[in-house]
């Protein structure tokens, strides 16, 4: 073949992957959040809203669409069985779907039953407390919890085993007080519980730090520590550890994507380049920060891997705390 049928031939080649590329890029992009709007679900489609729109990505304007239920049992549920094709959604998921997973929340399914697209971020859990709150420390907390635990009402997203009430569990697992003597309110979500919170029908929430950083700024909620194992960066750098009042606790809360089982290769591949593209991007990194993320980035196999690796541990965990045989 001579010079000119070679160019010939890549430029077709070129042509046709730009083609599919063009037809594979999703027209009604939708990002799924698997609970009520103000959450931490809710955060992570917005963020990749904002940046997938802004970072010229997507072409079509993203919408974000709630579907709350069983910690996101319920989104997982109908993404598999309804909806197992669609190359147009991607659902938001977090740890606390891995723990509900491992416990076998979400019904039948289990995590070889999705494609998991992309992790974008990790937040961190943090304890909080009304800004009024006469808990000033952790330390004072759990001083309360150890002479009377049932004065001590925690509220958070999911019940008894979901992520939240295992930062509780395990934290007051540290100061010596039973988890079962914990007094815990369920809601769906972590707006409620922060709603429930600075209505003063819950005395602490364990929930996430990147959910409740506008809170925190504007000076409606206190947090007693951070479950990192070591304080966090720029303004977050004034919230001490659990680690460091005398509580080893960390609970790293990793945010991302999945899609259906059955979504065809190259619209899963768009998405993937996407993001990886995305994830690559300074400008995405700066957009982490603001809403008090912090970066971890993990697409394809590598995050495959990782998702399985969790879930088992989330059991051996499960296991500890009786939660499962």
């Amino acid at each position: 073949m001579t010079a000119i049928p070679k160019l010939v031939a890549a430029m077709l080649a070129a042509g046709a992957m730009l083609s599919t590329n063009a037809q594979a890029q999703p027209s009604r992009p939708e990002c799924i959040a698997p609970a009520k709007p103000g959450g931490g679900f809710d955060l992570t489609c917005k963020l990749a809203q904002t940046a997938l729109q802004d970072g010229g990505q997507l072409k079509s304007p993203m919408r974000v669409t709630y579907m709350p239920g069983g910690i996101g049992a319920v989104a997982y549920n109908a993404v598999v069985a309804q909806r197992p094709a669609d190359g147009q959604a991607i659902v938001a998921f977090s740890s606390g779907s891995l723990l509900n997973l491992a416990h076998g929340k979400f019904g039948k399914y289990g995590p070889d039953d999705v494609k998991w697209l992309a992790a974008i971020g990790t937040d961190y859990g943090m304890v909080a407390v009304a800004a009024n709150s006469p808990y000033k420390t952790l330390k004072d907390l759990m001083a309360a919890m150890k002479a009377d635990p049932q004065k001590v009402v925690f509220g958070a997203g999911g019940s008894v085993g979901s992520q939240d009430w295992m930062k509780a569990a395990l934290v007051a697992k540290q100061a010596g007080v039973e988890h079962r003597t914990m007094r815990y309110v369920a809601f769906e979500g972590g707006g409620e519980a922060i709603t429930a919170l600075l209505g003063n029908h819950v005395q602490v929430v364990p929930g996430d730090i990147g959910e409740v950083a506008g809170m925190l700024e504007a000076g409606k909620i206190r947090v007693l520590a951070v479950l990192a194992d070591k304080r966090l960066p720029g303004k977050l750098a004034a919230i001490p550890t659990a680690k460091e009042q005398g509580f080893d606790v960390q609970w790293p809360i990793v945010r991302g994507f999945y899609m259906g089982p059955k979504v065809p290769d190259a619209e899963f591949q768009w998405w993937s380049t996407a993001f990886r593209n995305l994830l690559a991007s300074r400008q995405f990194g700066e957009a982490l920060d603001a809403r008090g993320l912090f970066p971890f980035a993990k697409t394809g196999p590598e995050l495959d891997s990782y998702v399985k690796a969790e879930v088992a541990r989330y059991q051996t965990l499960a296991r500890e705390f009786g939660l499962m045989k």
